[in-house]
C-alpha cells in the first residue's frame, strides 16, 4: 500500500467520498499483494499464489485472514464484486513465472487482459457503471496504463529477467537484449519505444469515451486514471525515450494538466 503514491495515476483521490475511496484502496491492495507475491516473494511463488487463491475463497466467504484480504471483504459484499477478475490477476502472476518475453504485440495485449484489465472492471463495478461497452473502453485504458509502466520500467523488468517489448518489434529495428541492458537508450531502441508509445496512445484514445459516459465521482476517478497515464506517456516522449538512465515520471503539473484536459473533453463531448 505504501507504493500507491508512486503510481502514474491517483489510486484513490482524497476528493472521493470515504466509502468509495475505501473500496478503491481495497482493490488496489489486492492488486499490489498479488504482484508482490508474483514478483518479490522468496521461495515458491506459485505456491504463494495458490495460497492467495485460497485466501480469496475465504474473503468471498467472509473468513479471510490476511489484513488486506480482510479489508477487501466489505467491498466484495457491498459492491457485489465477481470472483473472476480477481482470478485473472492471480493468473497473470502465474504467467510471469513461466513466460519471460512476448514475441508479438497481440500476445502482450493478451497478458494485459489478465494483469491490468480486471482492475478497471472492478472499479466500474464499485461505481455501479459496469456495462459491456464501458468495460471494453476500460480495458483499453487499463492495458495502456500497464504498457506505459512497461515502457518506463524496461530496466527494472530486465533485472527480473522479463522483457515486455515485443521481440518482433525489437528484431525489426535490429535491437537485441544488449540494447535493453545498455547505460542509455540507443537510436534503435528509441525507435522501438516511439512505436510502442504510439500504439499505447491509440489505446488511451480508444478508451477516452468512457469518461464522457460517466457523471460525478466516477467521471472524476476515471479521468484521473486516464490523465495520469497519458501524462506518464508524455513524460516518456519528453525524455526522448531515455528510459534506461532512469524511469521518466510526470511531475504534478503535467499530471494535473492532463487530467484537466481529459475532463474538459468529456464535458464538451
Amino acid at each position: 500500500m505504501a507504493r500507491a503514491p508512486g503510481e502514474n495515476f491517483p489510486v484513490a483521490s482524497r476528493l472521493l467520498p470515504r466509502a468509495l475511496r475505501a473500496h478503491q484502496l481495497a482493490i488496489y491492495g489486492f492488486a499490489r499483494l498479488v504482484d508482490q507475491l508474483g514478483d518479490d516473494e522468496p521461495g515458491d511463488r506459485l505456491a504463494a499464489l495458490d495460497w492467495l487463491e485460497r485466501e480469496l475463497d475465504r474473503a468471498f466467504a467472509g473468513t479471510a485472514e490476511h489484513p488486506l484480504m480482510v479489508a477487501l471483504e466489505p467491498t466484495i459484499a457491498a459492491c457485489g464484486l465477481r470472483r473472476e477478475p480477481f482470478e485473472r490477476l492471480i493468473e497473470a502472476n502465474r504467467v510471469d513465472q513461466r513466460v519471460s518475453s512476448y514475441e508479438h504485440w497481440e500476445e502482450l495485449i493478451g497478458y494485459c487482459h489478465l494483469s491490468a484489465d480486471p482492475v478497471g472492471e472492478l472499479v466500474l463495478t464499485v461505481f455501479g457503471a459496469a456495462t459491456p461497452e464501458r468495460i471494453a473502453q476500460s480495458d483499453a485504458i487499463c492495458t495502456a496504463l500497464q504498457l506505459t509502466e512497461h515502457w518506463q520500467d524496461v530496466r527494472e523488468d530486465l533485472d527480473r529477467h522479463r522483457v515486455y517489448i515485443p521481440l518482433e518489434d525489437l528484431a525489426r529495428q535490429r535491437c537485441t537484449i544488449d540494447d535493453l541492458a545498455a547505460p542509455s537508450v540507443s537510436g534503435r531502441l528509441r525507435r522501438v519505444l516511439a512505436i510502442e508509445a504510439g500504439r499505447t496512445d491509440r489505446l488511451f484514445r480508444a478508451g477516452e469515451p468512457l469518461v464522457a459516459s460517466l457523471r460525478g465521482w466516477p467521471r472524476l476517478a476515471i479521468a484521473g486514471y486516464l490523465g495520469g497515464g497519458r501524462a506518464a506517456l508524455e513524460a516518456i516522449a519528453a525524455a526522448d525515450y531515455e528510459v534506461l538512465a532512469g524511469a521518466p515520471r510526470p511531475g504534478p503539473r503535467r499530471r494535473i494538466g492532463a487530467i484537466v484536459r481529459v475532463l474538459l473533453r468529456a464535458a464538451g463531448g
